[in-house]
């Protein structure tokens, strides 16, 4: 009873850093472009990640992997960090926050959809029923609720938005076969995708001054985004007695974010982003009862 009280408490605590972030994001967007961002906090997330495998004294696993196992890392790190936070980043530069905030939370229902076709799974017919209550939601946050128009107010940035949920669903697919340590090869994966990211800023940026603001948020993203909160959520799903005991915790999460985000960064929460994002999220739980 004691770890599973301990479970909750490291759940929650993930839960309440990772509804913080969608208001980092934003406000650090105000001083820093995306790849710029993305720069700095995969720098940060990367000390923070070398520093929990050390203290965990595991260090010595990233001598133990093959060079197929480096190839793999540098697969997934292209697509995490690299290409989900470039394209997720873009999103929060053309959207509200709330908006970015709520279709990335599609992630779930996108999993299912590309399992189909690349783990050979059947669909069932309360699975579509399931997307189709989420893609109802996208479509009542997109439109800000003017469902009949059908017209989107930002479309390119709805676009990156749900293209951000497929990249995050590719690397989740091609990461469930990777049996390696979770933080060891979540540092190689963050490690190569610094590769990409600083050949980008090279090519297509430059590297420019950055404010304190910028650099603070970036710091903070890298740290409650990409890294120790991940450890915190990891270290929950191992003293819980079922991960479902605290897995539908993080459905908490988006809707403490729309608190932040009307409160810090000063966006009035529409009714159609709450609406939708209760559309998404019910979809999400449709589809758990039944896999």
């Amino acid at each position: 009873m004691k770890n599973q009280k301990l479970a909750y408490i490291y759940a929650l605590l993930a839960v309440m850093f990772w509804a913080t972030v969608a208001s980092a994001f934003k406000i650090t967007l105000r001083y820093l472009d995306y790849l710029h961002l993305l720069f700095y906090a995969s720098i940060v997330s990367i000390i923070a990640l070398f520093v929990i495998l050390s203290a965990q004294k595991k260090f010595n696993l990233l001598k133990s992997y093959s060079k197929k196992d480096y190839l793999l890392s540098a697969l997934l790190g292209f697509l995490n960090p690299f290409l989900y936070y470039i394209v997720l980043f873009k999103a929060y530069s053309i959207l509200p926050a709330q908006e970015a905030l709520s279709l990335n939370y599609l992630w779930p229902i996108m999993l299912t959809i590309l399992s189909i076709p690349l783990l050979k799974q059947r669909i069932r017919a309360m699975s579509i029923v399931a997307i189709l209550i989420s893609f109802i939601g996208v479509i009542v946050i997109a439109t800000h609720g003017n469902i009949l128009a059908f017209k989107f107010t930002k479309p390119l940035g709805v676009f990156l938005a749900l293209s951000s949920t497929v990249i995050w669903s590719l690397f989740w697919i091609y990461n469930l076969k990777d049996k390696r340590d979770e933080i060891a090869k979540l540092l190689l994966n963050f490690s190569f995708g610094f590769i990409f990211i600083l050949l980008s800023i090279l090519i297509f940026r430059g590297f420019t001054l950055s404010p304190i603001p910028g650099l603070l948020g970036a710091t903070y993203a890298g740290l409650f985004e990409m890294g120790i909160t991940f450890v915190l959520w990891l270290k929950a799903l191992s003293l819980s007695k079922t991960t479902a005991k605290v897995s539908n915790l993080i459905y908490l999460s988006p809707f403490f974010s729309l608190v932040i985000i009307h409160f810090v960064v000063g966006e009035e929460i529409l009714l159609s982003t709450v609406i939708g994002l209760i559309l998404i999220i019910a979809g999400i739980l449709i589809q758990g009862k039944i896999t």
